[in-house]
């Protein structure tokens, strides 16, 4: 069986990692679809989709031979946008997800929508993690190590505090 699971991942962090290991136990292959593809460098979305696979396919090297990470960009039109995902990724037989308009848009399309563990919202979430690299403070043990490796390679938090830096 094949899963699908979507996320922005601005950047990978560990509740994405173990909801993504909890779905390997039930699936064989996943799918993890870069959502917003086509943004980086925002606040909300800083790094790029290059980026954002390097951080999944580093942090997930043991299972590579069961995963796929494609890139799918926004199309802002909700009632086509399920189709536009099949349409570039593999086949799949079940979508994971918490979101209620993914949830609802493939439950619409006839998929079979499994919601996913909710893990430590309060810390792991892309919002607060760009939080704390723009103020300085501690972000790395919210992350596995291979992404807190990449970002630094690629000199995020400091791309992360110019964007966020007034203009003055």
């Amino acid at each position: 069986m094949r899963g699908f699971f979507i996320g922005r991942f601005q950047p990978y962090h560990l509740g994405h990692h173990e909801v993504i290991l909890d779905i390997l136990d039930e699936v064989d292959e996943l799918i993890i679809g870069i959502g917003s593809a086509q943004e980086s460098h925002t606040i909300e979305n800083p790094f790029t989709a290059g980026e954002r696979i390097l951080m999944i396919s580093r942090a997930l090297r043991e299972y590579r031979d069961r995963i796929y990470i494609i890139p799918l960009e926004d199309i802002y039109r909700n009632s086509l946008w399920v189709s536009h995902v099949v349409s570039m990724v593999p086949p799949f037989d079940v979508v994971y997800s918490n979101n209620p308009l993914v949830v609802r848009l493939f439950k619409e399309a006839g998929f079979e929508v499994r919601n996913t563990r909710i893990i430590n919202r309060v810390e792991f979430q892309g919002t607060e993690i760009r939080r704390r690299m723009i103020c300085g403070d501690s972000w790395e043990n919210l992350v596995p190590k291979e992404v807190a490796e990449v970002i630094k390679e690629i000199g995020g938090v400091e791309r992360l505090k110019e964007i966020a830096s007034t203009d003055y």
